[in-house]
């Protein structure tokens, strides 16, 4: 990713950078990814306060720009609308592990359950 331009806006608190991302060969980067590269190009940044907008990858060519904004603390970045925060929202989840098929069958129903299916 490179970074076009960056601009601090303290009155809103946040850094906004405009983006031109090259991807020959590879398919459009993914939002985590955007999110993830704008975070490592502005030190000290929170994911969870990195939106990504305006995001524009024109036919047939493999370049992507678009806008990020970084902000400063979660009470700046309360100005963003909501369906903003939402789409954003699946990438700051903690994915809950899966568990085993064995262990959401308690002991002792498994066998009632193959005797039932034979008789």
């Amino acid at each position: 990713m490179e970074i076009i331009e960056r601009m601090e806006n303290s009155v809103l608190g946040r850094v906004e950078l405009t983006f031109q991302w090259n991807h020959a060969r590879e398919a459009t980067p993914s939002l985590s990814q955007m999110v993830d590269a704008a975070a490592k190009a502005e030190p000290g940044a929170d994911k969870k306060l990195v939106f990504v907008k305006n995001v524009n990858t024109r036919f047939g060519m493999s370049r992507t720009s678009g806008l990020i904004l970084v902000y400063d603390s979660a009470e700046s970045a309360s100005i963003e609308p909501n369906y903003v925060v939402e789409r954003h929202k699946s990438l700051n989840e903690t994915k809950p592990e899966k568990k085993k098929a064995k262990d959401s069958v308690p002991k002792g129903k498994s066998d009632e359950a193959e005797e039932e299916g034979e008789a």
